[in-house]
């Protein structure tokens, strides 16, 4: 079972990074109108407020360079908690930045997994 949830852990956890850095406007199929994003404090829900949020940030490009993810049984209902630390490498800028982020996935009636939560900070 742990080794199941680290398994979807990580494949999420790779998708999400890979369209945040490839194909941003995709993050879309990612959430539902319930999803509740909490941006450096900033509290956004909802599929079309957060993807206008995510699309909105001032850089169009980045490379997320993943360090640690950590995953764990979320519910009796098959839910995930993943959480997740590594930098992001801006255009331009000889620093990445520091970020930790935590996903809350939960199931979808049809099976599938989306996500409910999602908490990001830089870590300064």
């Amino acid at each position: 079972m742990e080794e199941q949830i680290d398994s979807v852990g990580k494949a999420f956890v790779d998708h999400y990074y890979h369209l945040f850095d490839t194909d941003r406007p995709a993050l879309s199929s990612l959430y539902q109108p319930t999803s509740m994003l909490t941006f450096e404090g900033q509290k956004i829900q909802g599929v079309d407020d957060i993807t206008s949020k995510l699309n909105q940030l001032p850089f169009d490009r980045c490379r997320h360079v993943i360090s640690t993810i950590d995953s764990q049984p979320a519910s009796v209902t098959g839910g995930i908690v993943v959480f997740v630390s590594g930098s992001i490498q801006l255009p331009g800028e000889n620093h990445p930045l520091q970020f930790s982020q935590m996903f809350h996935l939960s199931p979808t009636l049809q099976g599938n997994l989306f996500v409910l939560n999602d908490m990001f900070r830089l870590n300064y």
